[in-house]
């Protein structure tokens, strides 16, 4: 990743925006749909887009602009980005960015169509009943890894919270009042059939970004590994005692290991040592 990607809260403050044509008057519609404020004056802003369509004066502009100390986008010219803009999907307060780190604008609006015909238009809605209820969310679930467990199986494929039913913001009150289940201690086995985070099955990828603590081999790659919660837990060696955590252990398939084939699915080595983590924890 070269790129970090974060969300600013710019209502109500200024950013320099200079130059003409299209280009500028996308800019100026993007950045005051944000809340910010357009202005021509560098003494009072931070951030600076620069949409001059000559190249030479726009290269000059952002040299000067970034020697004031300002953070400065080039559009269309990202070898001289500070910074680039995502494709956005709004579901207000619900915001998704896909970016490219400038290398294919075309791409990422393609990513983001795709994607705009798949979320419903009231994961706003959903967004917000959640926000409203965090005061009760913890008051129900007071240790931070139940309410975070919690929150996962409610939000999971036709569960109550799933954000893909017309229905779930209206579920918020009734799952919180009627949530009996059991979050505690759960233990699983993840068997990797390969180092590429592509070949894990959907149930893999899930379970590895719903972990609290991950037990792993010294040598699982890094590209797996990132696809888990940035939060996590990361530890190798022997399972220790643990309480109210959804604990996994990643590995790579013994058969695999081998070099013979292996389904992560029906891997006998897998129900092997689940039963022997519950043991053990």
């Amino acid at each position: 990743m070269n790129q970090l990607p974060i969300f600013v809260n710019m209502k109500g403050r200024k950013i320099l925006l200079v130059g003409e044509g299209e280009a500028y008057e996308a800019k100026r519609r993007f950045i005051e749909r944000s809340g910010a404020i357009c202005t021509d004056n560098a003494d009072e802003a931070k951030i600076a887009f620069v949409a001059i369509e000559n190249e030479e004066r726009a290269i000059a502009k952002a040299d000067h602009l970034k020697s004031q100390g300002l953070l400065v986008n080039v559009v269309d010219r990202p070898a001289h980005c500070e910074f680039t803009t995502p494709a956005v999907i709004e579901r207000d307060p619900l915001l998704i960015a896909i970016g490219t780190g400038g290398a294919s604008a075309g791409l990422a609006k393609a990513i983001r169509q795709r994607l705009e015909q798949l979320l419903p238009q009231n994961l706003g809605v959903l967004a917000k009943a959640l926000f409203a209820a965090r005061g009760a969310i913890k008051k129900r679930w007071d240790d931070a890894s139940q309410r975070r467990r919690a929150i996962d199986t409610a939000l999971q494929s036709g569960a109550m919270l799933d954000p893909f039913s017309a229905n779930s913001a209206n579920n918020v009150e009734t799952w919180i009042d009627g949530g009996d289940e059991d979050y505690k201690n759960r233990v699983e086995v993840i068997c990797l059939t390969s180092p590429e985070p592509d070949d894990m099955t959907l149930n893999m990828a899930r379970l590895l970004g719903e972990a609290d603590i991950i037990y792993h081999d010294d040598d699982i790659s890094d590209a797996v590994l990132n696809r888990a919660r940035a939060d996590a837990q990361r530890m190798t060696g022997e399972l220790g005692n643990q309480t109210n955590a959804l604990v996994i252990n990643l590995r790579y398939c013994k058969s695999w290991r081998e070099g013979t084939s292996c389904n992560p699915n029906q891997c006998r080595v897998r129900d092997d040592m689940i039963a022997a983590m519950k043991v053990t924890l």
